[in-house]
C-alpha cells in the first residue's frame, strides 16, 4: 500500500483506461500490402514514428497520425493512402476502456477527483472518457496544454490549471515512455505503472506496479 493521500489521481487515457487500438486498425488497413509474417514489425515501426512525431512542437493530432502513416509506408515502400490516416483518427472516439477499467475508476472516484491528460484533441477524447463509467474531475488535452507527453509542457499545463504541485498527484499510466519518464523528471514521486504489456518494465523510475485499475485502488487502500 501507499501511504499516501493524492489531492488528486491523474490518468493517462489510450492505452491506460482506453483500449489503445491502433494494432487491430494497423492490421485491418494495411493487411493488403503488409505480409502477414511482418506485421508486428510494422505495428513498431508505426508507433516509432507517432511517438516521434509528437515530440516536436504542437501539431493537431489529425497531421500526427497522417505524418506517421505516410513516413511508415515510405520506409516500408509501400503505397501511401492518406484516408488510412483519416479512418484511424475517426475510429479513436469510439474505442471503448480495458474491461477492468469501469469498477476500478468506480472505486478510486468514491475518495478521490480523478483527471485525465490525453494526447488527443478536444474533438476526441470526450467519447472515449464518457464510456469510462466514472465521473472526472478534469479532462486535459494535448491540444489545451499546446504539447504532446513526453514533452514536460503538457504536465506543466496539467498541474497549473488543477493549481497544484508534483508532490500533490499520483499519476496513472501504462507508458513509461510518454508518462512516467518525464512524471519521474518532474519529480512527481508518487507513479503507478499499469502493465498492459506496451513497455518494459523499468523500476529505476519508482513506480508501483498493477495490472490492472482495480489495483491502484488496492493501493491506496479502498
Amino acid at each position: 500500500m501507499i501511504d499516501f493521500r493524492p489531492k488528486y489521481i491523474t490518468f493517462d487515457c489510450y492505452g491506460t483506461l482506453t483500449r489503445f487500438r491502433m494494432p487491430e486498425m494497423s492490421r485491418e488497413l494495411f493487411g493488403d500490402r503488409v505480409p502477414a509474417d511482418a506485421m508486428d514489425r510494422f505495428i513498431r515501426d508505426f508507433a516509432a514514428y507517432r511517438f516521434d512525431e509528437v515530440l516536436g512542437a504542437w501539431k493537431p493530432y489529425a497531421d500526427v497520425l497522417m505524418n506517421a502513416v505516410e513516413r511508415t509506408c515510405r520506409l516500408w515502400r509501400i503505397p501511401f493512402r492518406p484516408e488510412d490516416g483519416r479512418r484511424i483518427y475517426a475510429a479513436v472516439p469510439t474505442w471503448g476502456p480495458h474491461a477492468d477499467v469501469p469498477a476500478g475508476l468506480a472505486r478510486l472516484a468514491r475518495r478521490y477527483p480523478l483527471v485525465v491528460l490525453s494526447n488527443a484533441s478536444d474533438d476526441q477524447i470526450q467519447s472515449n472518457v464518457d464510456q469510462l463509467g466514472a465521473p472526472f474531475h478534469r479532462v486535459y488535452t494535448a491540444q489545451q496544454a499546446q504539447a504532446y507527453k513526453p514533452r514536460l509542457q503538457a504536465f506543466e499545463y496539467m498541474l497549473d490549471q488543477l493549481g497544484c504541485g508534483p508532490g500533490d498527484i499520483l499519476h496513472v499510466s501504462s507508458s513509461l515512455r510518454y508518462d512516467l519518464m518525464s512524471a519521474n523528471d518532474l519529480r512527481i514521486e508518487n507513479k503507478v505503472f499499469v502493465d498492459r504489456g506496451h513497455d518494459p518494465a523499468c523500476p529505476a523510475y519508482n513506480y508501483h506496479p498493477v495490472t490492472g485499475i482495480g489495483g491502484v485502488a488496492d493501493l491506496l487502500g479502498l
